[in-house]
């Protein structure tokens, strides 16, 4: 079984889409509000995937992506956003998330993404 954890300040974002990856038979081994906590989550659980938000409060998803991959560079990170900005987009570039799902999820990607792992 896949386990996850799912990071988003949004706190009705992250739990219709853990209900979603429930449905999928996705454990989910923790939820996150920001980039801090994401990192916490991480080192306690060691997920197989990291769904992660960018944008968000106080420490960010770029945080969050550039310390887990210190924690295992091998993580991985599926980064959700609605940012599309040029910046945005090269530092993705660098910090090379596994994949970069834009909001609004695409399920039907998601799918493809879980049976792969």
């Amino acid at each position: 079984m896949v386990t996850a954890i799912v990071v988003d300040d949004d706190v009705d974002t992250v739990d219709v889409f853990c209900d979603y990856l429930r449905l999928k038979n996705v454990t989910i081994l923790g939820r996150g509000y920001n980039g801090k906590e994401a990192v916490q989550l991480y080192k306690t659980h060691m997920p197989d995937i990291v769904f992660l938000d960018l944008m968000m409060p106080e420490y960010d998803g770029f945080y969050a992506l550039e310390n887990i991959r210190k924690i295992n560079q091998d993580s991985k990170i599926v980064v959700v956003t609605a940012d599309l900005r040029e910046h945005t987009a090269k530092r993705l570039e660098i910090l090379k998330p596994t994949e970069i799902f834009i909001k609004p999820y695409d399920m039907e990607r998601i799918n493809q993404l879980l049976s792969t792992i």
